[in-house]
């Protein structure tokens, strides 16, 4: 078992070998991460937000954490340090615009966040395989793309605000995610690969929502 977690990977086109420093640019741009949690942090303290939103910004904080560990000791075991604060946050996030920005109660939130991820999973897991190898495995990032487009669509509609920093966000992952797929076809020409991109406007993605959740998010009266 030991053996299994502890036997390296390489999956972009930086790595060069299976060294400690061998994604140097991988590794540094999750400050991205750092700084977009950092920042959400000083915002919604200084707005007052409360402690969800707070929880929200250091999530971030360690997803650049989290995400730098991996991409400097790239190995089967700490690829976990990667993808867990990754899928935390989406549904901590999630969560958050069900309560704060669209102010359902707690029984109708959770009924809507299953049903809603149920779907999500479901198509996610209906992708044929050649679409998800041909796109490097973004695939498996729908569900959040999705909860950002469809909750954005739905808090927007409600009249609040959050709604189009939702959408927003939706539309850098866009850009995000496609910096992500066409990483192992630049390797040829362009050994760095484009991969540090998807943490760079992660980041930014990331410190829109924050935005949103420092600006928008307070307790409604009725639930303080």
């Amino acid at each position: 078992m030991w053996q299994t977690l502890l036997a390296p990977v390489d999956l972009y086109c930086e790595r060069t070998g299976p060294e400690f420093w061998s994604e140097p640019v991988n590794a540094l741009t999750n400050l991205a991460f750092i700084a977009a949690g950092l920042w959400g942090v000083r915002e919604v303290r200084r707005l007052g937000t409360g402690t969800f939103a707070e929880v929200l910004a250091w999530w971030v904080v360690a997803i650049g954490i989290g995400s730098t560990i991996f991409h400097t000791f790239a190995t089967k075991g700490t690829i976990w340090a990667d993808v867990l604060p990754i899928a935390g946050f989406t549904l901590a996030y999630t969560l958050f615009n069900l309560r704060r920005f669209l102010g359902l109660r707690w029984g109708k939130a959770i009924a809507i966040f299953i049903v809603f991820y149920v779907v999500a999973g479901a198509i996610t897991f209906a992708v044929p395989d050649w679409l998800r190898q041909a796109s490097n495995g973004t695939t498996g990032y729908l569900p959040p793309f999705l909860a950002l487009a469809f909750f954005g669509a739905l808090v927007a509609a409600s009249g609040n605000r959050a709604g189009w920093y939702n959408l927003a966000g939706s539309a850098i992952f866009v850009v995000s995610v496609i910096c992500r797929m066409i990483d192992p076809l630049v390797c040829g020409s362009f050994p760095l690969g484009t991969h540090f991109l998807w943490h760079i406007f992660n980041g930014l993605m990331l410190g829109v929502l924050l935005a949103a959740a420092a600006r928008f998010g307070k307790p409604r009266a009725e639930y303080r």
